[in-house]
């Protein structure tokens, strides 16, 4: 069984207006103050990210989906109890609805992408789902990303996450997919072919001195034995980041399946892969998606369909599906986190009331995880210091 990972990143806002607050180095001295007194945050994982109005929570590696997301929510719940101890509370939100003016985070890696990328960098206060992936080698990871690349789209629309920005509903989905597109090197790749020609692409975009580390849609990771999958929103319902997360290592899965067959990758053009990103982008669930088979505009409730039936095998072998396969049909039924905040919006026309609805249901929903003996959806209760819970 491939292990996965997750990485979240959260808004920090007022408690009142909902308004981002450049909070970061006070939560992380608190996780630092608490992991001395409880020891907790050697167990739940928080790191800074690029602007100091946002925190990511990091899961350990797992193999059970259960497992997984009760750290998910378990990281959440941690983030906001420390959070409120700074006057503050933690929102899954990938744009902010506020209009804002982020305080950059200062160490040698942010202040030179301060100072490479000037307005973009200073701008960006984005918040994504980055899920890692297992692999046993490079070579297996490459024959994976080569593999993934038309199946991403798809993701990005489950997840959509941001439809406003700087105050006002900017008509997209996933607006964050727009804003995150200005990096030099985001978006989807061509394929790469071999382990060998990932690694002289790397040297040579670092040979450039514009970027140290690439913003593909799906990488190698640095640090870890993995494929790293980086398309998503950060996720309002902690149940959708599960949802993505399983569908993530199933694509994985059948992708290495394919490889080690000698099957070989669609060469679809990356122009083309950029009009999916689009569309998901756009519209979410909301509107028609390209058929990653196809590669033209189809419902996206039939293009998730193909979505599921291609990784079925491995879901089925997990013991995922009925959770997948139940999740799928309520974010086709209800819609993502887009849906909900602008459902928030419409009912006084006013952001704080979104981003207060964004904060209740980031931490607040009971923890639940698929049991496989069973074929149900089983409770799965956190087990933090009640100090912790408080706040």
């Amino acid at each position: 069984m491939r292990t996965f990972g997750v990485e979240e990143e959260f808004l920090i806002v007022s408690p009142d207006s909902g308004k981002p607050l450049p909070l970061a180095g006070e939560v992380l001295r608190l996780h630092e103050l608490d992991g001395q007194m409880t020891g907790l945050s050697r167990q739940l994982i928080l790191t800074p990210e690029l602007q100091q109005e946002q925190i990511e929570a990091v899961t350990h590696p797992h193999s059970s989906l259960s497992e997984l997301g009760a750290e998910i929510r378990a990281g959440r719940t941690y983030a906001d109890s420390l959070a409120q101890m700074a006057g503050a509370r933690i929102a899954a939100l990938g744009t902010s609805p506020h209009p804002v003016t982020p305080h950059a985070t200062s160490n040698s890696r942010y202040d030179a992408m301060m100072d490479m990328f000037a307005l973009t960098a200073r701008e960006q206060l984005t918040c994504g789902c980055h899920i890692h992936v297992s692999v046993s080698s490079d070579e297996e990871g490459i024959g994976v990303l080569d593999r993934i690349r038309g199946w991403l789209a798809p993701l990005i629309a489950l997840s959509t996450n941001s439809p406003f920005w700087n105050g006002a509903d900017s008509g997209y989905a996933s607006f964050r997919t727009q804003a995150w597109n200005r990096w030099p090197t985001a978006g989807p790749t061509d394929t790469f072919g071999s382990a060998q020609a990932y690694h002289e692409l790397m040297g040579d975009l670092l040979s450039t001195g514009v970027v140290t580390v690439p913003d593909f849609d799906a990488r190698l990771s640095r640090n870890y034995p993995t494929v790293e999958i980086r398309v998503a929103d950060v996720c309002l319902n902690p149940d959708d980041t599960v949802l993505l997360a399983a569908l993530v290592r199933a694509l994985v899965e059948t992708a290495a399946r394919e490889w080690k067959a000698g099957k070989p990758a669609d060469r679809i053009p990356t122009a083309l892969l950029r009009q999916g990103a689009f569309r998901a982008s756009r519209w979410g669930v909301r509107g028609d998606l390209l058929n990653p088979q196809t590669h033209r505009p189809d419902s996206a409730a039939y293009v998730i369909g193909v979505l599921h039936d291609h990784v079925r095998d491995a879901l089925d072998e997990a013991g995922d599906d009925a959770f997948v396969a139940d999740s799928l049909e309520r974010i086709l039924r209800d819609g993502t986190g887009t849906e909900q905040q602008r459902k928030a919006f419409g009912r006084r026309g006013q952001l704080s009331d979104v981003v207060a609805h964004a904060t209740s249901l980031t931490h607040q929903l009971p923890a639940t995880s698929y049991s496989p003996a069973s074929g149900k959806t089983a409770q799965k209760q956190i087990d933090l210091p009640q100090r912790m819970v408080t706040g």
